[in-house]
């Protein structure tokens, strides 16, 4: 093993984070409070959106937007299976029936034709995920929707700070949620966000979003004085905390500059391997991609070896780097709920054979990103048939 490891990720943390969260300690609220609703608020203000809930999870943002929307029991709800599990778990737990169509394999984000052939009499919603950061195709996509009555929820977890067709990911959909989890281009450390450009959609998902209380602590025990709660309806602990928020205002403040950074170096990694066997995902027109993830897909027909046999290499040679997405009809649980979908899903089946993300982020150091790429082209060019 290599002494100096490079790591897949390091999160961007400066004195301005710190500063935000000894305020938050020193103020006597750290739980859901004001900074929340700054948090909130600035949000809306970068992408656009009407309205914003900032929760503990991306995953709990998916949750609540299907409840908010009404989707449940005898409903089917169309998803990519390149996603992280979290996507498709929601979709259970609100008892709806998760459909899963095709990938486009260039830009490795849903297919819009596979999306049309999985339409049904049931089908209430769709989940268009958008990989790496790079915006999905949303016309055509929202153009369906609208066709068939459909909603659509933007899994926009890797997608803070991309835009399609010059407005920001997040003022697009029936609801969009965000994730602020450690390794995404801001963080909360653990955190999410819930928007919408409709109010009422954000508000039917706040009580649900602690306990369904029809006020929360900061209303109650604020000096506005105190007032009772009810409960309307049975509901979720996902709030953020007001610590998680101070971190979150200073990150979002620095986003498109992190962005940046990531920006250049794709670029030197496109202009470094270029030549090697894989390809690298593809983009459509007028977009900002967000770079969170670097994916390539290497072309096994032309080595010797398997993607995870390379991603051993890379790791005994001191490089951590990660796969997105085994996808969601290869895991065991997903296997026995489908059955064999590999046929049907030709396209998700083999880049979750062939994908391999490499180190990304904005502290990178250019001579480690230049062992990673010196480090992958010895292994491909040794493992050439």
């Amino acid at each position: 093993m290599h002494s100096n490891y490079i790591h897949f990720h390091r999160y961007s943390i400066g004195q301005e984070e710190k500063d935000a969260v000894l305020a938050a300690l020193d103020s006597g609220w750290i739980t859901k409070g004001p900074r929340v609703a700054a948090f909130e608020t600035a949000v809306c203000e970068y992408t656009g959106a009407a309205a914003a809930l900032a929760l503990n999870s991306c995953t709990a943002g998916l949750h609540l937007a299907l409840m908010a929307l009404g989707i449940g029991p005898g409903d089917e709800v169309i998803t990519t299976p390149l996603t992280f599990v979290a996507t498709v778990n929601m979709i259970l737990a609100v008892g709806a029936t998760p459909v899963l169509a095709d990938i486009d394999p260039s830009t490795l984000n849903i297919d819009t034709q596979s999306v049309a052939e999985k339409i049904s009499s049931r089908t209430r919603a769709m989940i268009p995920v958008h990989v790496a950061g790079q915006p999905c195709d949303l016309r055509p996509l929202l153009q369906l929707a609208d066709a068939h009555q459909i909603k659509v929820i933007d899994d926009a977890a890797h997608a803070i700070g991309a835009s399609y067709h010059g407005k920001k990911i997040g003022a697009w959909c029936d609801a969009t949620v965000f994730s602020f989890y450690a390794t995404k281009n801001i963080t909360t450390g653990e955190g999410g966000m819930l928007l919408s450009q409709d109010p009422a959609l954000v508000e039917a998902a706040r009580p649900i979003s602690l306990h369904g209380l029809s006020k929360d602590a900061w209303k109650r025990y604020s000096n506005a004085g105190f007032q009772h709660y009810l409960v309307d309806a049975p509901g979720y602990k996902y709030n953020m905390n007001d610590i998680q928020a101070a971190m979150g205002l200073e990150q979002l403040k620095k986003c498109d500059v992190l962005t940046q950074k990531r920006r250049e170096k794709v670029l030197f990694y496109q202009q470094a391997l270029a030549d090697l066997p894989l390809s690298f995902q593809q983009p459509i027109r007028d977009i900002e991609h967000a770079h969170h993830l670097f994916p390539v897909r290497l072309d096994l027909n032309a080595l010797r070896c398997s993607r995870d046999q390379v991603l051993e290499k890379l790791h005994q040679a001191g490089i951590g780097c990660a796969v997105h997405f085994i996808p969601v009809h290869e895991h065991p649980y997903y296997q026995r709920y489908f059955g064999n979908l590999q046929t049907a899903l030709p396209q998700a089946t083999a880049a979750g054979q062939d994908l391999l993300s490499l180190p990304l982020y904005p502290t990178l150091e250019s001579d480690d990103q230049l062992r990673v790429v010196e480090t992958l082209r010895q292994i491909l060019t040794q493992a050439k048939k």
